[in-house]
C-alpha cells in the first residue's frame, strides 16, 4: 500500500516538474514517469481482477437479485 502511494506522490511531482520545463521531460524523467505509470497500470488491472472496483449500478443489481431470490 505504502508503494502505491508513493507511486501516486512521485508521478505528481514529475508533472509539476514538467509543467516548469516547458512540458518537456529529461531523458532520466521520462523513463521514471513510463516506469510509474506501468506500475500504476499494473496495480489498478488488479483491482479490477480483485473485483475490487466499484461499478455504476452494481449496488442496484445486487439489490435486485436479492429480492427476486426473497420473493422465491
Amino acid at each position: 500500500m505504502t508503494e502505491t502511494v508513493n507511486v501516486l506522490h512521485h508521478l505528481q511531482e514529475l508533472r509539476e516538474t514538467w509543467r516548469r520545463q516547458d512540458f518537456r521531460y529529461t531523458k532520466d524523467q521520462q523513463k521514471q514517469y513510463n516506469m510509474l505509470i506501468e506500475a500504476r497500470r499494473e496495480r489498478v488491472k488488479y483491482f479490477y481482477e480483485a473485483g475490487l472496483v466499484a461499478k455504476p449500478g452494481e449496488r442496484l443489481n445486487k439489490k435486485e437479485e436479492q429480492q427476486e431470490e426473497q420473493d422465491d
